[in-house]
């Protein structure tokens, strides 16, 4: 079983500028994703580690932390619009070219959602491989807002609507949802094969995280996060 594992972040990052490599604790952001891909590569066989980034200055905190790329992600790939899919396809078919072998899965942990445990990956890598029609799992936590219960949408007439109309009367006889939480997605070479474009098929399975975890989308995410690391709040080593 080949793996690529894949750590994806350019270098225009408008909520947090320059968040992947900003520290974080004294660390920076990127060499979490780094020691987690390193750390699951020593327990599982034939795994390669790829950096997809446009920006020098993340190459060279990257390589300060022993991950060396000589990838460079193109620039119609490096900009708001584009979604991660094809940022994915492009990195393996290079990691193939380079190595002139073929990948069966693709691991992809996303920088700005450090928040996982190797048991985290584990476990999904286990869940993922014990049911052979599905194609990719990704990590979600449980929520703090239900759509069938507290989530509420504009409706035509200036009035507000459940998103998902429902009898519910509490949170708890809710139908379960979870967050996306973005920290890590498995995918199978047929989820590429296949031609998706969404992490969300209809052989996608998922994987609940037992712990806090959420990504840095603004700046007060990042302290937040900060305060949790240093205050040891977190009830987990990273």
């Amino acid at each position: 079983m080949n793996i690529l594992i894949t750590l994806c972040g350019r270098g225009g990052s408008k909520g947090i500028p320059g968040k992947n490599i900003k520290a974080l604790n004294g660390t920076p952001l990127l060499a979490y994703s780094i020691k987690h891909a390193k750390e699951f590569a020593i327990v599982h066989s034939n795994v390669d580690i790829l950096l997809s980034t446009d920006n020098r200055a993340i190459k060279e905190v990257a390589s300060s932390f022993g991950l060396e790329t000589d990838y460079v992600r193109p620039d119609y790939l490096a900009n708001d619009t584009i979604g991660k899919i094809d940022v994915l396809m492009d990195a393996i078919k290079f990691q193939e070219n380079k190595n002139q072998k073929k990948y069966d899965i693709l691991l992809d942990l996303d920088i700005t959602s450090p928040l996982r445990t190797q048991k985290d990956l584990n476990e999904g890598y286990s869940k993922l491989l014990a049911d052979d029609k599905a194609i990719n799992l990704f990590s979600v936590s449980k929520p703090h807002k239900n759509p069938y219960f507290n989530v509420v949408e504009a409706s035509d007439d200036g009035y507000c609507k459940l998103v998902c109309p429902s009898d519910t009367k509490s949170r708890q006889t809710a139908p379960q949802v979870f967050d996306m939480n973005a920290s890590f997605y498995f995918y199978r070479r047929t989820f590429f094969e296949n031609g998706c474009k969404s992490a969300i098929t209809e052989r996608s399975l998922y994987y609940v995280m037992d712990h806090i975890c959420f990504d840095l989308d603004e700046p007060l995410d990042f302290d937040i996060m900060e305060y949790l690391l240093a205050n040891d709040k977190l009830g987990m080593t990273l």
